[in-house]
């Protein structure tokens, strides 16, 4: 089952670059920016959300449920298996159960740098990736180290990357799946 994240309930700064042009089409993905995940990812995303407050961050979500009309529309601009899952797969994503984010600093909101921006597909968004700064780079492994204790899998290949281990075993969710579709016709 799907729940929404909002902002006030769970604490966290939604940022849905796929609801602006602000990505890498260049234009809207999704209708309006509404964020959801799969309950019991829902649950580790607040597990994750408090081990970062005690440590004086917050989290910004940049992408969580895509209903994989979106995943297609995303794949047939860039069918890049190395920074997207192929649709006939299926991506975490589109279970639910995948969610892309960053650290920022409760105190002021200022975003920590992570080496790259979000959706960068280079080389230099891989995790260890050392032609970052290394201040970015502990960046990326306090990220890694809060998400992985709140139960959650890094994908190698993007430092915003995020999804529960067993992210296979859960079923793909389409626009039909929520009461108003989400992908931008």
């Amino acid at each position: 089952m799907l729940v929404e994240i909002t902002e006030d309930e769970y604490q966290v700064e939604i940022d849905l670059k796929y609801a602006t042009s602000d990505n890498f089409t260049g234009k809207p993905v999704y209708a309006r920016a509404q964020c959801f995940l799969h309950e019991v990812a829902a649950h580790h995303l607040k597990i994750a959300v408090n081990l970062a407050a005690e440590q004086g961050w917050r989290l910004r979500i940049f992408d969580a449920f895509r209903p994989s009309e979106a995943q297609w529309n995303l794949w047939n601009h860039t069918p890049d298996p190395e920074f997207l899952a192929d649709p006939r797969r299926g991506s975490p994503h589109s279970r639910g159960v995948a969610v892309d984010l960053t650290l920022i600093d409760a105190s002021n909101g200022a975003m920590l740098d992570m080496g790259t921006g979000f959706d960068a597909f280079t080389p230099k968004s891989h995790h260890g990736n050392t032609q970052i700064d290394p201040s970015a780079g502990k960046n990326r492994l306090l990220l890694m180290g809060l998400m992985t204790t709140a139960g959650w899998d890094f994908y190698r290949n993007e430092w915003w990357h995020y999804q529960l281990f067993d992210s296979k075993t859960y079923p793909l969710f389409g626009d039909a799946d929520i009461a108003e579709p989400l992908t931008a016709k």
